[in-house]
């Protein structure tokens, strides 16, 4: 799987925020959709000893939700901790793991934010641009924005707003648990995102592509992996 090379990775934080500012002009929040006949779900955790990024993809046959694929990769982390900036410290590890899928995703689930950010361009939006792929970014807790009371009921959902804008939407996934953030990554719209997100629910709080994406790079962290196949 291909992706756009649109800037260099090694800068300062001022710098990949000018960058984000730049890039974003690509973005697309309508959606430009093609069938979607496969989804995947895409995830990162850190090995703080070795200071490596371990990253994630699972590929799936949707509706079916038939896993088809799993790879894995990791590399050096060369950019700090900067909130607002995940995408300068994750992304990285993740083209390289995206690039050697055999099952490229007609859609991608990412667990970060999307357009719910300072400067509306969040992790999915920056790995839907590059990818040049349709990315929806499903969050565990808030980034930027605000909202009324949820309804305790699962499926219920009510808008993320900064100031005027609808940025984002909250919504529950189980009855009484705490909701989710779901925002536009690129190429589809949030009514859009919100309906793929409720399809890929099966029964827990996280939609199954970002929780099985993040079960899988812990397990490669245990060492229950090696070149890509579990021991």
């Amino acid at each position: 799987m291909e992706y756009l090379r649109l800037h260099r990775w090694q800068v300062t934080p001022r710098e990949a925020a000018r960058i984000q500012l730049r890039i974003r002009e690509r973005l697309e929040l309508t959606d430009r959709l093609p069938r979607i006949r496969t989804v995947a779900g895409a995830d990162l955790a850190y090995d703080a000893r070795r200071n490596r990024a371990i990253a994630g993809v699972v590929v799936y046959r949707y509706p079916e939700m038939e896993e088809i694929e799993r790879v894995w990769g990791e590399g050096p982390i060369t950019f700090p901790y900067v909130p607002g900036l995940l995408s300068f410290r994750e992304i990285p590890a993740l083209l390289k793991v995206f690039a050697r899928l055999r099952n490229a995703p007609d859609l991608i689930f990412y667990d970060g934010h999307g357009y719910a950010h300072p400067r509306r361009f969040g992790i999915a939006c920056h790995l839907g641009v590059l990818l040049d792929r349709p990315t929806i970014g499903c969050a565990k807790s808030l980034l930027v924005g605000t909202h009324g009371d949820l309804p305790q009921r699962a499926g219920s959902w009510i808008p993320l707003r900064d100031g005027d804008e609808i940025i984002g939407a909250v919504l529950r996934t189980r009855d009484g648990v705490n909701p989710i953030y779901v925002t536009q990554g690129h190429r589809i719209s949030l009514a859009r995102a919100i309906e793929f997100v409720s399809s890929v629910l099966d029964g827990y709080r996280v939609p199954r592509p970002t929780r099985d994406a993040d079960r899988f790079v812990a397990a490669v962290k245990r060492g229950e992996y090696r070149s890509g196949k579990k021991k």
